[in-house]
């Protein structure tokens, strides 16, 4: 239940002032339901685009925007009163509002004049992710000091994240659905881009529309940036088993979403189950190989790629690159050892008010 906040104290003020505890627990609060609304919406518009042709006014993309409009008056508000930020979060949270809100009319250009954009890996699209990253780093930042609430701002930032490799997830069943003969993909939708990609709607055109990436991709997102996120998060969080909290949260939200479509008659995903051991071994890494990032990203890879690889043979997986593995390995080495430097973050307790109470 929200905190009531009387107006006439959100008084013009800089960032960095301290801020009182009940207006510190109202903002982490905001900031959840908005970026929840922006995640359950995204989340519907995956599953919308693999069945239906684009619509700027459909539900999933309303709700994402009801978020987006609670985001922006809350970064109004930080910037107004200066609660709750220290400088560099009200910066990251200004600029990552400010790039997302340029990315929806290029977006809807970009539709205007290409059609139908098959890959959620655009350009158009990447502003959005880039735009919501720094709004959470912004939030990360606030949260110093308050160990479950930043937790929740980590997950949000690997569900962003992981968001552009779900194509390869919904991908997977949608081909799966054409050879089965009762493809996901309303009639409409399949034959608005085979005529865009200029050939027949066959199994082809279907392959290219599901899986348009290199089977390089999805490991060296997955487990090169996904498994950094989480490296991240258990260091600044500081907390035991901080990476695995996180990644099951976020396989707890997928596997909700997978209910909630399946009973809406949307198209299913694969779940990564696989990211959970990549993040169980982050946090045995952190505990018995404290100062060995390099050690700790190489097992962290091929724990990763081994329950990938099991998933696969098991269940189900995107394709994947055997030959991703080294690559994927040194850029997690890379990104452990830059990120193991002193942390410099606000003193929470002075500068952000104390610990979110129950």
């Amino acid at each position: 239940m929200l905190t009531d906040v009387s107006i006439s104290r959100l008084t013009r003020g800089r960032a960095g002032r301290k801020t009182p505890d009940d207006i510190q627990s109202l903002l982490f609060r905001l900031w959840i339901v908005a970026f929840a609304l922006k995640m359950v919406g995204s989340s519907w518009d995956v599953a919308w685009h693999f069945k239906w042709l684009r619509d700027d006014l459909a539900p999933p993309h309303l709700l994402n925007v009801v978020g987006s409009v609670l985001a922006m008056a809350l970064v109004g508000l930080h910037w107004y009163t200066g609660f709750g930020v220290d400088k560099t979060a009200k910066r990251l949270l200004e600029v990552g509002i400010a790039i997302f809100m340029v990315a929806i009319p290029v977006d809807v250009i970009n539709h205007r004049v290409n059609g139908l954009d098959i890959t959620s890996w655009s350009p158009s699209h990447a502003l959005l992710y880039i735009g919501t990253a720094l709004m959470l780093a912004g939030c990360c930042r606030t949260a110093a000091g308050h160990p479950v609430v930043q937790g929740v701002f980590f997950a949000f930032f690997l569900e962003n994240w992981h968001f552009p490799a779900q194509h390869q997830e919904y991908g997977v069943l949608e081909l799966r659905s054409w050879d089965a003969g009762r493809p996901y993909a309303e009639p409409s939708l399949l034959e608005f881009a085979a005529k865009q990609m200029g050939r027949p709607v066959d199994r082809v055109m279907v392959e290219e529309f599901s899986l348009p990436v290199s089977d390089w991709v999805y490991p060296l997102w997955t487990l090169a940036g996904g498994m950094l996120v989480l490296v991240v998060a258990r260091r600044v969080i500081g907390r035991r088993w901080t990476a695995t909290a996180i990644v099951t949260g976020y396989l707890a939200y997928r596997a909700a979403m997978w209910v909630f479509l399946d009973l809406a008659h949307f198209p299913a995903s694969l779940l990564p189950v696989f990211l959970l051991a990549g993040a169980v071994t982050i946090d045995l890494c952190f505990h018995y190989l404290p100062n060995s990032p390099i050690a700790g990203a190489l097992l962290v890879t091929m724990a990763g790629y081994a329950a990938l690889f099991a998933q696969a043979f098991f269940a189900s997986a995107p394709p994947y690159a055997y030959a991703a593995l080294p690559v994927a390995g040194l850029l997690l080495s890379i990104g452990w050892y830059l990120t193991s430097r002193p942390l410099r973050l606000p003193p929470a307790a002075e500068r952000i008010g104390r610990p979110l109470r129950r």
